[in-house]
């Protein structure tokens, strides 16, 4: 098998899908699908020996075992638009090849993140990185995303201003706010890509970066979805257990007392609750 085509991914390729109130995913290139995984994993086979449920079945157990080098085969490029404090957090995830556009070499475009009224909150109370749950009243939120856009509209007419009387693009960009839209293209293979959505799909991750991974979960579906499946399954639905956490279910299970107590009861109980790994 010299070259994976996936029909589903092909016609996506190029697609547009929106994101905040500016941004965009589009999949601009993909190497390798569900059946490169499985030629992989299958490297003395030729094509067809097996059937397509063996082919699922053999990828469920590669990556409920984390036999991921199969995953890496599996390639995708992405043109994203995000807000710069949306990349910031997703550079982070330094197993992607990126190029960004320059503010050295362009002229940065009037385009800055908005929060929706409904998105803007307080500080959470018990979450030091994050918001509450409830957002502000409608007032309170319209006089917050006013001042937003008007620190915006400043600093866009400050930066126009330095461009316009000579000064190096490198130097008048730098009083430009962390809402402003950047680009760039992202490459990642499947196997780091999986790792990606798994934190950033997580409940607690910041809502901005979050409905970006939505979307690349989406596309991930196309390109390869029975290996999407399975991650949604094992991964990004599923939770790990410590040694001491398992003790404590086999101790459950034989009718004897739970052993856990205070924080580590309340981790495990959430765990159980919810199927979110704390």
């Amino acid at each position: 098998m010299a070259h994976c085509i996936v029909p589903e991914a092909e016609a996506i390729l190029d697609k547009e899908y929106p994101v905040l109130d500016k941004g965009f995913v589009r999949l601009v290139d993909y190497f390798g699908g569900d059946q490169r995984i499985v030629q992989s994993a299958r490297v003395s086979y030729g094509e067809g020996t097996k059937t397509v449920s063996q082919d699922g079945a053999l990828i469920d157990y590669l990556l409920r075992h984390q036999h991921t080098s199969p995953f890496e085969q599996v390639v995708m490029t992405f043109h994203v638009k995000m807000p710069i404090f949306v990349a910031r957090q997703w550079v982070r995830h330094r197993t992607g090849r990126m190029n960004e556009v320059s503010g050295r070499y362009s002229i940065m475009k009037d385009e800055f993140y908005v929060p929706a009224e409904d998105k803007v909150s307080p500080q959470s109370t018990d979450n030091k990185q994050g918001r509450a749950a409830e957002a502000f009243d409608k007032k309170k939120a319209d006089e917050i995303i006013s001042k937003l856009e008007k620190g915006q509209k400043d600093a866009y007419e400050g930066y126009n201003e330095l461009i316009e009387s000579g000064l190096a693009r490198e130097i008048a960009r730098i009083n430009l706010p962390l809402s402003l839209y950047t680009e760039f293209y992202w490459e990642m293979d499947l196997h780091n890509l999986f790792h990606f959505l798994k934190l950033r799909l997580d409940s607690h991750a910041q809502y901005e970066i979050r409905v970006y991974a939505e979307i690349i979960l989406e596309i991930c579906k196309k390109v390869a979805p029975m290996a999407t499946e399975s991650f949604i399954n094992h991964m990004n639905e599923g939770v790990n257990f410590s040694g001491e956490e398992m003790r404590a279910l086999r101790d459950i299970m034989d009718g004897k007392p739970n052993p856990l107590e205070g924080k580590k009861l309340e981790r495990f109980n959430e765990k159980i609750r919810t199927g979110t790994q704390l």
